[in-house]
């Protein structure tokens, strides 16, 4: 038997920007480890492998290929006598099945033919039903306890147009963790505050030039103060905006930014779109140096 370890592969395709995020996940879920990586324009290849696991069956073929061949022989017969038996026991198994199922529809058919039950007396006429004459109990006091049940109490970010942020709304706070920026929630957030305002401490994970333009960028931003290095939340970006657009604030406005650069994000909620490497759009409202 060879000694020589077997790898299975796979490849993923990651956001630029986003390699250390679809690594770590890889890592975490699967085992799996980074062998190669190819960087394209506006995705990164990422191959990863894992020793393959050994399964019952490539166990039982390793076995059976380190016998000699008279016992090779011996245990392909055995197999050969076991399968026979399988199937003589699929073939009974089968006939008891279908046995059971015609006698359950004979037994159905006799029911269908039995005589149904004589009416009551203000069933057959226009007879006033009464308490007396029907056992059918009215369900208006239960529509009327289901109106009148209070709603549940919205949350303040909810009931007002403040900015949403960690502090005010569970759904944001959940979303501002999540270690898979794929994560169902994305797109749930996504539909139900769409147009609000978020804030959030962050950092710039990932900046390049859009198209061919010098002076307009596409922005990548995620909450912490990670950077490049970022392993949660949401893959937030801000496509085709210029210096002006990000609305710089604070005490010291830079005239540039870059990837690390920390600041407090206010921006409005837009699409998620999972089809375009999960990455979830916003519109800027202020970026405040902090």
């Amino acid at each position: 038997m060879s000694d020589d370890i077997n790898y299975e592969y796979k490849s993923v395709q990651a956001v630029r920007g986003l390699e250390s995020r679809s690594i770590a996940k890889a890592q975490r879920e699967g085992g799996w480890e980074l062998c190669d990586q190819t960087q394209g324009r506006l995705q990164t290849t990422l191959k990863f492998r894992r020793v393959k696991p050994e399964t019952f069956l490539s166990k039982a073929w390793g076995v059976f290929r380190g016998l000699a061949p008279a016992k090779q022989r011996v245990v392909a017969a055995g197999m050969a006598v076991l399968l026979l038996l399988a199937a003589v026991g699929i073939g009974t198994s089968a006939a008891q099945e279908k046995a059971v199922t015609q006698s359950t529809e004979s037994a159905a058919a006799n029911e269908k033919s039995a005589p149904s039950p004589t009416p009551t007396l203000a069933e057959k006429t226009d007879q006033v039903i009464t308490p007396e004459n029907s056992a059918t109990k009215s369900t208006e006091p239960t529509a009327v306890s289901e109106e009148s049940a209070p709603s549940p109490t919205p949350t303040l970010a909810e009931k007002t147009d403040q900015a949403i942020n960690a502090e005010n709304n569970k759904d944001f706070a959940a979303l501002l963790v999540a270690t898979d920026y794929c994560d169902p929630s994305m797109a749930q957030f996504a539909a139900k505050y769409q147009g609000r305002e978020i804030e959030f401490d962050g950092s710039i994970t990932n900046m390049q030039h859009h198209g061919n333009y010098d002076t307009r960028y596409d922005i990548l931003v995620g909450p912490g103060d990670a950077g490049p290095k970022a392993t949660a939340g949401p893959a937030f970006k801000y496509e085709d905006v210029n210096m002006f657009d990000l609305k710089l604030a604070g005490k010291s406005v830079p005239s540039y930014v870059a990837e690390g650069d920390t600041f407090r994000f206010t921006a409005k909620v837009g699409e998620y779109k999972p089809n375009q490497g999960c990455l979830f759009f916003l519109t800027p409202v202020s970026t405040t140096v902090r």
